[in-house]
């Protein structure tokens, strides 16, 4: 049985850096980058002219194609330490996008590392890096690249590819110092990002709400975040009833947690909201049987929530972050909620609930709700929350709405950090489409444009305080945070970690 203490536990890689040649640092495996078309191997700040010489032509020669996401692994030449050399793919090379090129840098390394599971445990990096921003991108995309999940294989696990353990990144001179702070920041990333990833990844009858609310607790012992948990009785009092309504018709309570990171000079407060439906049924507006096969992943965007507080204390950013994760565990019983039901909520509102399946919304509600209440900076929720994010923007772009100021703002920390995102509208005609005749409103509202009428919902729930409404922005990673095809660049199957980067990144804007 999977314990939280095994994921408290979880093991991460070990990130170094070093200004030495790249051919002298001993490790299993070097990792050069190839440029499109494919005959040029560039080593960035540690080539010298017979060490690029002689790998370009073993690149050729290996046929190493240099598209993104391709790896050529070959035995190493005399002249280099390490046994084996990974060509990686780093695709049209762009230098006039910063962030772009960041990215590509981080895929290229994760896809390395990635592939090299199996052949080596230790790697050195000698890629293109000319700022310590890219510095940190190839050492994000080592760390994320070389995740395995293990919690839950006994048998099979010695059959499992041993993922590569270390690495060390190769920096000119120059960036040296300031790259080692760059990789000691991107380790507190990657362990963030696997976190969540791992939390995903368990099996629902483990991570329930009772679960993960322990885990938020001893991930947060030792540090100074401090964690409550409201169970059901709290809740009851508190009337947070999104929350008990969708968890009723489940043995596992709902639970909501708080987390928070209030450093004594902190001048600025972000506030951060998951959904964390920890297996969803669908209720009594049952799912058919093929779309509950992935639905341990609705506690993504709390998972991504509770791993970036985390980080943040880690860091000791210098601004307060709360993070709030709504979980509870949707199914079908003789106590659960109906169709037509009318649920008092958290606000005060009244909802109306048409569809037992639509329940991110619900519980989101009133964790908003109480968030906006503290009158945070900003106030950001993350959610996979509708389907019809992934028809509008397929399966590796989030979808990010709310107040346009607050939106742009999450979505551009998104774009600097690789995570794929697009701003989206809230079309004030759709609005008209959630009253209810019985209640203040209800859970559903136009089919057409399903992902806009549920951000439509949310806002609702974003509080006045002192007559202005707080900043909000919502992120819908229906299709991001679960990769159900093949891996690719530093993304594995299944739990992706999605949001942690994008999440820390705006947190650490707002501490700036």
């Amino acid at each position: 049985m999977t314990t939280v203490q095994d994921i408290v536990d979880i093991s991460d890689l070990s990130l170094a850096v070093s200004a030495k040649s790249p051919a002298a640092l001993s490790a299993d495996a070097l990792v050069v980058g190839v440029e499109a078309p494919g005959k040029t191997v560039n080593l960035g700040p540690a080539a010298n002219s017979k060490l690029s010489r002689t790998l370009s032509e073993l690149a050729e020669l290996a046929g190493a194609s240099g598209a993104a996401d391709s790896v050529t692994v070959v035995p190493a030449p005399s002249n280099v330490s390490a046994r084996l050399v990974a060509f990686t793919g780093l695709g049209k090379v762009n230098l006039d996008d910063a962030a772009a090129h960041a990215e590509s840098l981080r895929q290229a390394a994760g896809e390395a590392v990635r592939q090299l599971a199996g052949k080596a445990t230790s790697v050195v990096a000698a890629l293109p890096t000319t700022s310590v921003a890219e510095v940190q991108a190839v050492a994000e995309g080592l760390g994320m690249g070389a995740f395995s999940y293990t919690a839950q294989k006994v048998q099979t696990l010695d059959k499992q590819s041993t993922p590569v353990a270390s690495a060390t990144v190769c920096v000119a001179k120059d960036l040296a110092k300031r790259s080692q702070v760059a990789v000691e920041r991107a380790a507190h990333v990657v362990k963030a990002v696997r976190t969540a990833r791992t939390l995903v990844d368990l099996s629902p009858d483990t991570a329930n709400p009772e679960f993960v609310a322990d885990y938020a607790t001893a991930a947060a012992k030792g540090s100074k975040v401090k964690v409550t948990v409201l169970a059901e009785k709290e809740l009851a009092r508190g009337n947070f009833g999104g929350l008990l309504g969708v968890g009723q018709g489940s043995v596992n309570g709902p639970r909501l947690v708080k987390l928070e990171w209030a450093p004594a000079k902190a001048k600025r407060h972000v506030s951060f909201v998951g959904k964390g439906i920890t297996f969803d049924s669908g209720g009594l507006s049952l799912k058919p049987p093929a779309s509950m096969m992935t639905m341990k992943s609705d506690m993504a965007g709390a998972a991504a929530v509770l791993s970036t507080v985390i980080a943040a204390a880690e860091l000791k950013l210098p601004v307060a972050v709360t993070g709030w994760l709504c979980l509870a565990e949707n199914l079908p019983s003789a106590t659960a909620t109906r169709p037509g039901d009318v649920l008092s909520m958290h606000s005060g509102h009244t909802v109306e609930v048409l569809n037992t399946d639509a329940e991110g919304r619900l519980v989101l509600a009133d964790g908003l709700w109480a968030a906006g209440q503290e009158d945070p900076d900003l106030l950001v929720d993350i959610a996979t929350l509708t389907g019809a994010q992934m028809v509008a923007l397929g399966t590796r772009t989030a979808a990010v709405m709310g107040d346009e100021p607050a939106r742009d703002m999450v979505a551009e920390a998104a774009s600097a950090v690789g995570e794929a995102t697009w701003t989206m509208p809230l079309p004030e005609h759709l609005r008209a489409s959630l009253n209810s005749n019985v209640a203040d409103i209800k859970n559903m509202g136009d089919k057409h444009g399903g992902m806009l009428v549920a951000g439509l919902f949310l806002r609702e729930f974003v509080p006045e305080v002192k007559g202005n409404r707080v900043p909000w922005a919502h992120v819908d990673i229906a299709g991001p945070s679960f990769n159900e095809g093949s891996p690719w660049g530093y993304t594995p199957k299944e739990g992706t970690g999605f949001g942690v980067r994008t999440l820390l990144n705006v947190a650490e804007n707002y501490a700036s």
